[in-house]
């Protein structure tokens, strides 16, 4: 391999392009509208547009991408994680154009890819598993015979999910149905298919999972467990590895049955195995994600590793250094840094970083795609950066990352550090007795955050571009300020911001930025306070949006159509008021 097309954005772009120059490649970064002064495609070699600013139209379009590596002469592609690193039509179209794809075969990623057919890999070869429904079920009545014959709670999956979409916990048997159709309504929206199947769910479990490496030659190494059990939404917020708090035969029967199910799948690359592990004991293969974790670099610090270095390795077919399962080394902890409001839900914004001033220092490692001035897009993931801080045990890692997460500094958008900070001073997290379970932000943690403000976003100043873009590739271009003026020009608005918009009592807004999947009502229905009337996909599932007044429905937003935070999606007017009906008897000049 000689030039890297990195087929993905942000951090993870930022991280596989540094990797790039450590091994001698050179990379390619591609990116939508929105990126266009990113910090990872001004770090590349390269940078090509993708001509678009949905997801869609950029990092999930297979053929702009592949003719984005065959402009930049790149000869390989490295997906990342998330957009298409799981797809497999994507790693066909790769190989398929001459280019070395950094990942598992097409046809493993199929396999693992599919929840029902990873589930037969792992009994196959003795993997533990919790009971689960015979293949995909095709309606809801399935689903409530399930729970009736093994008892609640169950799990709703997408077959084809990943990534926390399509994922639904039912508890009880009156909302089976609903949740059934919600989590098939999410695949569809994620993955194109809407297959889903149901096991039995595990109650306030932890989330575990081993880290693979797998070359060639036969070679199927685990490196490391991973505890990322601190999630919201299931989407991870905490990990760290090792996974403390793990018995040496639970640990063993993990790094057994993660081993046999990629041996079995001829897994290739870097890949996850995921388990959940129950207060009792119960361990249950959950999925293997085909691809690097977000949370790679606290493996890496355990270990020693660098797992980019060992995908570009692997990738051209050398043999794995390791023959054995390395010592862990310390223990390292990675808190995401995402641009949300944990006092608002975990509520996502979109805006400028007005200042990003991360910590350092010993055991202190920043990964990011962000610096001062950046813009948090709508379009995509608010994950902005990944604090990760080592420590020679669990206890000094916890105290070096109190003392990091102290300096970082983060102004003009909401973070969540103040959620960090707070979990790093509760003790079921920082104590002795682990009581961290996947449930237990919505659940346990009691914490009172105080909601952090929510500035208007910033209006775009009228200033000269610093690139150029010829025949879609970026170009750097610097000119001085008084250009304009030599061409007898002005700024379009002089730098003034546009006037603020009335308000409209009546408004129903987006609560966040995402995809208006569907209304549950119709246009004119009377709606309630309170009721839900749309849902939209967002932050890798779907979210409820309900009316703030009762009144009648008059929809504004089409389904289907991606809406900024705070956009108007419908308007609900008062109801009019019922005619009045004398009472019998009364004199009608006694009315007024």
């Amino acid at each position: 391999m000689k030039k890297v097309l990195i087929a993905n954005r942000g951090e993870i772009a930022v991280r596989i392009i540094r990797a790039c120059r450590d091994y001698g490649l050179a990379s390619v970064a591609v990116y939508a509208d929105a990126d266009v002064d990113a910090l990872f495609v001004r770090l590349a070699d390269e940078a090509y547009a993708l001509q678009g600013s949905s997801p869609k139209e950029t990092y999930l379009d297979i053929d702009k991408l592949v003719a984005a590596a065959h402009r930049a002469g790149a000869d390989a592609v490295h997906p990342g994680y998330g957009f298409l690193s799981e797809n497999a039509r994507f790693a066909a179209a790769v190989m398929a154009a001459g280019l070395t794809w950094i990942g598992p075969d097409p046809e493993v990623i199929e396999a693992l890819g599919d929840k029902l057919r990873a589930r037969d890999i792992a009994r196959s070869v003795g993997a533990p598993l919790v009971a689960g429904s015979d293949g995909a079920i095709s309606s809801s009545t399935e689903a409530l015979a399930f729970a009736r014959r093994f008892g609640l709670p169950i799990a709703i999956k997408a077959s084809h999910g990943g990534g926390g979409r399509g994922i639904k916990i039912a508890r009880h048997l009156d909302e089976v149905e609903d949740l059934f159709n919600s989590a098939t309504r999410e695949a569809v929206a994620a993955f194109g298919r809407g297959e889903c199947y149901v096991e039995q769910f595990l109650e306030r479990p932890r989330h575990i999972e081993a880290q693979v490496l797998a070359d060639r030659h036969g070679t199927v190494l685990v490196v490391g467990t991973r505890d990322c059990s601190l999630q919201r939404r299931n989407q991870k917020l905490v990990e760290e590895a090792p996974a403390p708090f793990l018995s040496d035969a639970a640990r063993d029967v993990i790094h057994k049955a993660a081993r046999d199910i990629c041996q079995a799948a001829g897994y290739v690359g870097a890949g996850t195995v995921e388990f959940l592990l129950s207060a009792d004991g119960v361990i249950s293969f959950l999925e293997v994600n085909t691809r690097l974790q977000v949370e790679h670099p606290v493996t890496e610090e355990t270990t020693g590793l660098d797992l980019v270095l060992e995908q570009f390795r692997i990738a051209e077919g050398k043999p794995l250094g390791l023959t054995e399962t390395p010592a862990p080394r310390g223990h390292a902890i990675e808190f995401r840094i995402n641009i949300e409001d944990p006092a608002r839900g975990f509520l996502p914004f979109a805006g400028r970083i007005a200042r990003f001033a991360p910590p350092s220092g010993p055991g202190v490692r920043l990964d990011t795609g962000v610096v001062s001035g950046a813009d948090v897009a709508p379009m995509f993931d608010s994950l902005v950066a990944k604090l990760i801080v080592w420590g020679p045990d669990r206890a000094q890692a916890i105290a070096r990352a109190r003392r990091a997460l102290a300096e970082f500094e983060i102004d003009g958008v909401p973070s969540v550090l103040p959620f960090h900070r707070a979990v790093l001073a509760h003790p079921d997290f920082a104590g002795p007795d682990f009581r961290v379970h996947t449930r237990w932000i919505e659940t346990d943690f009691a914490d009172e955050l105080e909601r952090q403000h929510r500035p208007e976003p910033v209006a775009a100043e009228e200033t000269l571009c610093g690139h150029v873009e010829i025949d879609g590739k970026r170009v750097e271009l610097r000119l001085p300020a008084s250009f304009l003026s030599l061409l007898g020009r002005a700024p379009a608005n002089n730098g003034e911001r546009a006037a603020p918009e009335p308000v409209d009592d009546t408004a129903l807004r987006a609560p966040l930025p995402g995809n208006l999947a569907h209304w549950i009502v119709s246009n004119g229905d009377h709606v309630d306070q309170g009721s839900v009337v749309a849902m939209m996909d967002a932050m890798k599932m779907e979210t409820a949006v309900t009316a703030p007044r009762s009144g009648i429905l008059a929809i504004a937003a089409q389904a289907g159509t991606f809406q900024p935070a705070g956009a108007i999606l419908a308007h609900i007017a008062p109801a009019p008021a019922e005619p009045s009906t004398p009472n019998a008897g009364s004199r009608p000049e006694a009315l007024s």
